[in-house]
């Protein structure tokens, strides 16, 4: 019993100290941000790149010290896991790093047309059952939302250790006749390793030592 009470106020902690974070949107507060993201937040005209289901944010926060010439923005709903990347964009003073708090099917009202680069989507919650067929964020309901803001030739990349969204994935790219650029149910014995496919998240980590191999695809939408 003890040890549940601290964990629950551990995440009221994290959740009142993302509020103070100058890096943190979360709701309704990031709609103001909507086609303004670089020049608002970022003082910038740099390229914008999202990490949805971003949990801790390690895809966002490694791919921000890597690439300074872009911005990047981690987006989730649990606020005790983007805390975490959020504190370490503060306290190391990552200033191409934001992170926004929102139900990701409400997306299209935070992001204006043409606004984003690139889309990553690393390890998220694969949805098996049919039913949660449209809660997959690679489901083509999702993918006609990127569409809004996406940039014309903007590529989407998904990194899942689940052979069944990876193979729902590259199915929907072939029947909507998306463009693949790159696809590998090995990824850590193919030709498209690089360094930012090696970042790993929390997660990915757990699933290597399981010996689990890691699926990726990249595509764009037109």
């Amino acid at each position: 019993m003890h040890k549940k009470i601290t964990v629950g106020k551990d995440k009221l902690r994290k959740f009142a100290e993302i509020d103070t974070f100058h890096n943190v949107y979360q709701m309704e507060e990031g709609k103001d941000m909507q086609g303004r993201w670089a020049s608002k937040h970022f003082k910038n005209g740099n390229p914008v790149v999202l990490e949805l289901a971003c949990g801790k944010g390690e895809y966002a926060v490694n791919m921000a010290k890597a690439f300074p010439e872009k911005n990047f923005i981690g987006i989730d709903l649990k606020g005790n896991r983007l805390w975490r990347g959020a504190r370490t964009g503060v306290d190391e003073n990552i200033g191409n790093l934001a992170f926004l708090r929102i139900q990701i099917e409400d997306i299209v009202e935070y992001f204006g047309k043409d606004e984003v680069e690139e889309i990553w989507i690393t390890f998220p919650d694969p949805q098996p059952q049919d039913s949660r067929e449209k809660k997959r964020l690679t489901f083509p309901g999702f993918l006609n939302k990127y569409k809004e803001f996406l940039k014309p030739g903007g590529k989407i990349n998904l990194k899942t250790d689940n052979d069944g969204l990876y193979a729902y994935t590259v199915e929907v790219v072939e029947q909507q006749g998306l463009i693949c650029h790159k696809k590998t149910a090995e990824l850590y014995h193919s030709e498209f390793y690089d360094d930012v496919l090696q970042i790993k998240t929390h997660y990915e980590r757990i699933y290597l030592k399981q010996d689990k191999n890691i699926n990726y695809i990249q595509f764009s939408l037109a």
